[in-house]
Formats: C-alpha cells, structure tokens, sequence
C-alpha cells in the first residue's frame, strides 16, 4: 500500500498539474465543435420580450461587474508581485484595493445574477425557456462568485497572499510546467474557486455562456441595407422625390 503523502501527492498533480489542460481541451474543442454544428446556436437566447424590467436592471449590473472581476483576476493572477513593487505600489496599497473593489465587484455580479435568477423563476414564460444546460450553468456560476467573494473576504483575516501562492501556480500552466506545490499549499477555499472555475470553463462550449465569444464586431463594418418605399397602393409609383433610401438599419 502507498504512504498516504504518495496519494496526497498524485491528487494534486491530477487536479492542479493535468485537470487545467483538460478543461481547457474540453473548452476549446467544444466550442469548434458547437461552431461547427451549431453556429446559430451561439446566442443567448434573449428573453427580453418575456419580461423587460428586471432584466434592464439585472442584465447590465451582473455583465459590468462581471468584467470588473475578470479584469481583477487578470491584474491578480497574471501581473508578478516584481512589477508592482517598480511601480512602487506597496503591497498595502495593492490589497486595500484588490478588497475594496474587488470586493465591491463581487457583490454586484452576485446581486446582478440574483436578480437574473428570481426573475428567471418569478417569470413562467423566462422559467420555461430555461433549458437543461442553463440549470446546471447558473447554479455553478453561483458557486463560482460566492467562493471568489470568500477568498476575497477571507483576506481579512488570513495572512495568505495568492499572488505567491495562486497566481504562480496559474502563470505557470503557461510554461507547460505546473508549480502543483504553489497551488498544494493553497486555502482551501482558493482551491475550491479554483476547481469551480475549471468546471465552469469545461461547460461553457454546451451552455449560453457561449454567446461571449460570438461578440457581433461585424455589427461596426456591416453596410447600410437599401431599401424603396412602397409609396401606396401595390402597383402604384413611388412619389415624385421618394426614390431609395438607404437607413442605418442593421
């Protein structure tokens, strides 16, 4: 039988040194495989006409905030504690605000998603419209801001700094040479957030998530669409002055 600190071992090489690329293949060649079979299918399914109210307010609270967080994460996990010490940014300073907004971001993504989810719920026609895939997705979004939101929180009184921790160990998955020690010696609850993120990464291809990379950027460059007016009767000519029209319809 194996000494418990061999099995200890070989888990965290499966979770923080192999489970990272196969999330990452599953996301990849899902997304190709959605794309491919499925290219109409890259949509959010939009419910607007449903219920408009709570959704103005929902929809871009959790959508701000959200990119506030992912920009939180990318300064965190990917900017060494090296620069910002040139920057002369005491480590201080940097965490005061990494709490306090990043914090504060949190929050509204958490409340924005909530108010999202009750309506989902409180609306028979949204409710209906929610399909297997979103029951899994939302849950496990939750999951993932609520336990960013405790690491976050449990700085307070936590001594651990994730930029010697975490980060190290996300930057190093880049090299194709895995710190798993940096990420083994993790709170548990980064670990948890970790594992929860890689979840979520491997469902995104399958859900509505997918929407985020079919941003309509063509939506700039698209030409006018021209178009003549009918004038009246079927048959009859357009007025004198009245010919085409071209209309910034998109």
């Amino acid at each position: 039988m194996k000494p418990p600190h061999l099995h200890a071992q070989h888990l965290n090489i499966a979770l923080w040194g192999v489970l990272p690329y196969l999330a990452l293949v599953v996301l990849v060649a899902g997304t190709a495989w959605r794309y491919r079979y499925d290219r109409f299918g890259f949509t959010t399914r939009s419910s607007q006409l449903h219920e408009s109210r709570m959704l103005a307010v929902g929809g871009p609270l959790f959508h701000y905030a959200l990119f506030l967080v992912i920009g939180g994460h990318v300064m965190g996990l990917l900017v060494p504690e090296s620069l910002t010490r040139r920057l002369r940014i005491s480590e201080e300073q940097y965490h005061a605000v990494a709490l306090t907004m990043g914090g504060a971001a949190g929050v509204a993504a958490v409340a924005g998603l909530g108010l999202l989810l009750y309506r989902r719920l409180r609306v028979s026609a949204v409710r209906q419209a929610t399909s297997r895939s979103d029951r899994l997705t939302y849950p496990l979004l939750t999951l993932v801001l609520l336990a960013g939101l405790t690491a976050t929180a449990s700085s307070l009184t936590n001594p651990y700094d994730y930029r010697l921790g975490v980060a190290v160990w996300f930057r190093s998955l880049f090299t194709l040479d895995p710190n798993v020690t940096a990420m083994a010696h993790a709170p548990l609850v980064y670990k948890v957030h970790a594992l929860l993120a890689m979840a979520l990464f491997a469902l995104w291809p399958f859900g509505r998530l997918v929407h985020a990379f079919a941003a309509p950027l063509g939506y700039l460059t698209r030409p006018y669409v021209v178009y003549r007016s009918r004038g009246g009767a079927a048959g009859r000519p357009a007025p004198a002055g009245r010919g085409p029209r071209r209309a910034p319809v998109r």
